[in-house]
């Protein structure tokens, strides 16, 4: 079943999401060459409890670090090591936060130093698409035409979309009904109401969409080892539009 958030809820909810937009920034000037994935975990982890939250993926299914942090053809669920960024490195930090019994959350993908043309497009692409995605949310919009509106603009930029994995709503949990695709049919899917809140998140590889699991049961990376990228925005759904709720 889709919750509509209560205006209580809501003004929690918007609460968690500053606090995880926060936590990216505040990680910006960390991401450099040599730093660990476990020092920018540990970073993170600190910071949002020092807000008075609880990092949301401690533990989220058995899930061992504060954050996701996903290297390169790491598409998600990276977990954070002693392995050091390097040099033309590209790094996804996905963070979320819990508030008072209520989430944000939000991914995002940055440069490590100087990377290449084709990264920086890759990067710039896939968070075009999400605000692509974006862009069609209000009340009466159908979760399809949220993953068409992505799907789209992925093939037209030559991107593989991930189908195995996909966005949600957030609430109490991090992960509620319903799910949101980065694919899809325009007018399919749960119709959207104002108070709905939902995590957009494309995922979109330079190469093959294809995918595939590491043996530590969390790591997904691209099957033709390419770079991956991963933007995602916790949002509200408004009569006449939407509001970013883990605004940067």
């Amino acid at each position: 079943m889709i919750s509509i958030k209560s205006d209580y809820e809501i003004e929690l909810m918007k609460k968690a999401g500053e606090i995880v937009g926060d936590t990216h920034k505040y990680l910006i000037p960390y991401i450099k060459p040599g730093i660990t994935t476990k020092k920018l975990n540990d970073l993170a982890h600190n910071y949002i409890l020092k807000r008075g939250a609880t990092p949301s993926f401690l533990n989220l299914y058995g899930y061992p670090g504060s954050i996701c942090v996903s290297i390169n053809e790491e598409v998600v669920h990276g977990i954070p090591s002693n392995r050091k960024l390097k040099e033309g490195d590209i790094v996804t930090l996905d963070i979320g936060a819990c508030y008072k019994g209520y989430h944000g959350d939000s991914a995002w993908t940055y440069p490590v130093g100087t990377i290449s043309e084709a990264k920086k497009k890759l990067l710039k692409d896939t968070e075009n698409s999400l605000y692509e995605g974006l862009s069609v949310i209000k009340e009466g919009t159908r979760i399809g035409d949220i993953g068409y509106a992505i799907e789209q603009y992925a093939k037209k930029h030559h991107l593989g979309v991930v189908k195995e994995l996909v966005g949600h709503g957030v609430g109490k949990k991090v992960h509620e009904e319903p799910d949101v695709p980065n694919y899809g049919k325009p007018n399919t899917g749960p119709l959207l109401k104002a108070g709905m809140v939902i995590a957009v998140e494309p995922m979109l590889n330079m190469g093959t969409p294809d995918v595939y699991l590491l043996e530590d049961d969390w790591t997904v990376i691209t099957a033709d080892l390419k770079p991956a990228a991963h933007y995602e925005h916790t949002v509200l759904v408004t009569k006449e539009g939407y509001t970013i709720l883990t605004k940067r």
